[in-house]
């Protein structure tokens, strides 16, 4: 889709201070606030001691002092005396302590490809990880160049996982220039293997520049890595590092998986060890092996775990990691996975075989790009002159468990991101989903608020610029999880899913739901407007609190639990779901169009300023004072009471609707809709310098809306598959008048969700 900048998207809900009057990044408001009670707990009565007065006084003396100390530095350094209540853990039991998330679940998703901005990376779910990764030698511009973490300037053909299970198995394909690189992941649990089980990687290398010319085909340089984060020392495997059908490369001893082993069975001609002249003899906690060969050639490293036990049958393990019973049980994984892709979507008779691969693509690159993050947030201090020192407070140490939307521009997590991501991990692999949404509500501060961009650890802050880190706790975005959860709900009610699952979801939202009200109340009460008024009201707002609202009293109505009063909540989706109402505020009866109504001006430009920390910068300028209006811009907003189904299905505000989906001069293009209107006074506008455009029901319109949606579906499948088969990359953002994606990619934040309209498995309501 086209419009404002992803910079604008991700900033959808504005910070509440009242200095940034920024008319287009609409700020949003409560409807109306929510007070949740909280009991205070009875205490004891203080028991009269008898104590001497001139003591007493005394004591009373020194604390009167203390506190006035203590005042007066907060006051002196001009740091709010509750600064560190926003980097204070919400006081209820954490979501991932949950039975389900651990034992077999915790083990058996130990290891995986959970450093999803290298091309090729290996770590646990642990903080201090033993890591591994692939880097080879490309060649750019007529030089010799370094391939290791996703960027877009490496301008490889393509790169992405064509089939990944989450769990133990996936399969990627890299093409660069004229090498081919298939690297394959398994994950096995062997008699005697340590915690986690144990892991191999294959990788095919193969060059496309004359097949039938051998010597023609030259020599690749690949290496592989390992590295131990604890700083346990590595050892090198010397003695066996000149056998040709196998080698030790290395070995080591760690507290979580015991002592381990690093194999390589490779066909390469010659190997042998080059110990730089620098590096530690026997106490490096990082080894990197290069091995060099003529194409095409293939090597199977096997790790190995708990190789200090009796009964670890070492080379056992080793043979089933390696060679033909490696391939045997690569060719089982991409069958298990081709099986549960077809169960879980139904693609047959829906798509043709093209679209069918992207559909794979995406749902592989989605499970393939989860990370494993662990560190601490940064998070804005309030903006002051009387500031010094660092400008944030660190949040506690925290892990994270998660899907990333894209591997090159944005290796991390983000909160929005992950309510579209879940959409599709839901239906592939429940446990997952819940463990990642798990991980998100324990990042909940005191106050409800959670981080919505997490940069955690060294290799995530390596990919953003130091400017953009620190977050900030008047910051939101669209509560996009409650989409999920809304959607478990009502299966859950419907029976549609196993006893056991059901069992987990219902003890997952009994443990969740004292976070999730949390989360609502500080949308209910932090989020303001743009032009701070009681009278501002907006249609997205009104929208994700409806969804929100009905999710919580749904999830109150499921547990049957007293503890969970679901009344207030159910008042409040009566309220926001009013036709009446909603008409009232945010309809505009002549274009039959629903609009934000606050204070708005259309006189606004954008005028080179002089500024006290950037020099010139071209900045926004109000001509006239905004009054109290309906926004006039048609866009995906206008569409939220449509897609929230509010409106009834035989309203002639429902045909309008249609009219403004349909209408080439308003949404509707060949490759999907636009997200503003071609009519707005804002399309294809900067909001600043560095803010350039961005981003079936029953009744009389039943076949009218039958007939654009199977048009806009076929347009927007084509789309994306016809980008993806010229570009190997699924895209963030599409050109509204060519066939052309745009913005980031590989992208599997929204982008991903083309799957769900390829099967037609949309959310419930």
């Amino acid at each position: 889709m086209s419009g404002s900048s992803r910079t604008s998207a991700r900033s959808r809900i504005r910070p509440s201070s009242k200095d940034e009057h920024d008319d287009s990044h609409r700020n949003q408001k409560p409807y109306q606030k929510i007070t949740k009670h909280r009991r205070i707990a009875n205490h004891n009565s203080l028991q009269i001691m008898d104590v001497n007065l001139i003591t007493l006084l005394g004591l009373a003396m020194v604390a009167f002092l203390v506190i006035v100390s203590l005042i007066y530095h907060l006051v002196r350094s001009g740091e709010p005396v509750h600064r560190f209540r926003v980097v204070t853990p919400f006081d209820a039991p954490k979501v991932t302590d949950l039975p389900m998330f651990q034992g077999e679940h915790k083990e058996g998703l130990y290891w995986g490809t959970y450093r999803p901005h290298v091309y090729l990376g290996i770590r646990a779910r642990t903080p201090e990880s033993l890591i591994g990764g692939l880097m080879w030698i490309g060649v750019k511009d007529g030089k010799y160049v370094m391939r290791h973490v996703c960027q877009d300037s490496d301008e490889l053909g393509k790169y992405g996982w064509t089939e990944h299970n989450g769990r133990d198995y996936g399969r990627q394909v890299i093409v660069d220039q004229d090498i081919t690189l298939t690297t394959s992941f398994l994950k096995s649990f062997g008699e005697g293997s340590g915690y986690g089980g144990d892991w191999a990687v294959q990788i095919d290398a193969q060059n496309r520049r004359n097949e039938f010319d051998v010597e023609a085909l030259g020599v690749g340089h690949l290496f592989f890595y390992l590295a131990d984060e604890e700083g346990n020392s590595i050892n090198v495997g010397r003695e066996r590092l000149d056998v040709r059908d196998g080698s030790l490369l290395a070995s080591g001893s760690r507290k979580d998986v015991g002592d381990w082993e690093l194999h390589l069975s490779s066909k390469a001609s010659r190997m042998g060890l080059f110990q730089l002249p620098d590096s530690l003899d026997h106490s490096s906690n990082v080894l990197v092996f290069q091995i060099s060969a003529k194409f095409p050639y293939k090597m199977d490293i096997a790790f190995v775990s708990g190789t200090d036990s009796e009964s670890s049958k070492v080379e056992d393990r080793v043979t089933n990691l390696t060679g033909e019973l490696l391939d045997s049980q690569l060719k089982q994984g991409q069958r298990e996975f081709e099986e549960k892709f077809q169960k879980s979507f139904s693609l047959t008779n829906k798509v043709d075989s093209q679209s069918m691969n992207v559909g794979r693509a995406a749902m592989a690159n989605l499970v393939g790009g989860i990370g494993y993050f662990y560190g601490q947030s940064k998070i804005a201090l309030a903006r002051s002159s009387s500031n010094k020192g660092d400008n944030f407070v660190p949040y506690w140490p925290a892990e994270l468990y998660t899907a990333v939307p894209s591997r090159s521009f944005f290796p991390r997590g983000f909160l929005w991101d992950e309510g579209f991501h879940q959409l599709l991990i839901w239906r592939w692999d429940i446990h997952i989903c819940l463990d990642i949404i798990g991980h998100w509500l324990d990042l909940m501060n005191a106050d409800g608020w959670i981080p919505r961009e997490q940069i955690l650890g060294a290799e995530a802050l390596s990919k953003v610029p130091e400017e953009f880190v620190p977050q900030h706790p008047s910051n939101g975005n669209p509560p996009t999880l409650f989409l999920i959860l809304h959607d478990l709900v009502r299966r859950t009610k419907r029976n549609e899913f196993s006893a056991s699952e059901t069992s987990e979801i219902l003890s997952f939202l009994d443990r969740a739901f004292i976070r999730l009200e949390a989360w609502f109340q500080w949308f209910n009460t932090t989020q303001a407007a743009s032009h701070p008024n009681e009278d501002e009201r907006h249609l997205d707002l009104r929208c994700w609190m409806l969804l929100a609202a009905d999710c919580l009293h749904s999830i109150s109505e499921l547990l049957e639990d007293r503890k969970h009063d679901g009344k207030e909540y159910h008042m409040m989706v009566e309220l926001l779901s009013d036709y009446e109402i909603l008409n009232q505020i945010h309809l505009d009866k002549a274009s039959g169009a629903y609009y934000d109504y606050g204070n708005h001006t259309e006189k606004v430009r954008l005028r080179w300023q002089e500024t006290k920390t950037s020099g010139r910068e071209l900045l926004r300028e109000v001509l006239e004072t905004p009054q109290l209006r309906l926004v006039p811009h048609v866009g995906y907003v206008s569409l939220f009471p449509f897609m929230m189904k509010i409106i009834p299905p035989e309203s002639w505000v429902l045909g309008k609707q249609l009219d403004l989906i349909s209408n080439r001069s308003m949404l509707w293009t060949n490759y999907g809709l636009r997200s503003l209107a071609k009519t707005s006074s804002i399309y294809m506008k900067r909001n600043t310098e560095h803010d350039p455009p961005y981003w079936r029901e029953e009744g009389p319109y039943q076949a009218r809306a039958s007939m654009i949606y199977k048009e806009l579906r076929q347009n927007l499948i084509k789309n994306v598959v016809n980008n993806y088969v010229q570009t190997g990359y699924l895209w963030e953002q599409y050109d509204q008048t060519k066939e052309e994606g745009k913005g980031a990619h590989p992208f599997t934040g929204w982008t991903s969700l083309v799957l769900l309209i390829m099967a037609e498995a949309f959310p419930n309501h």
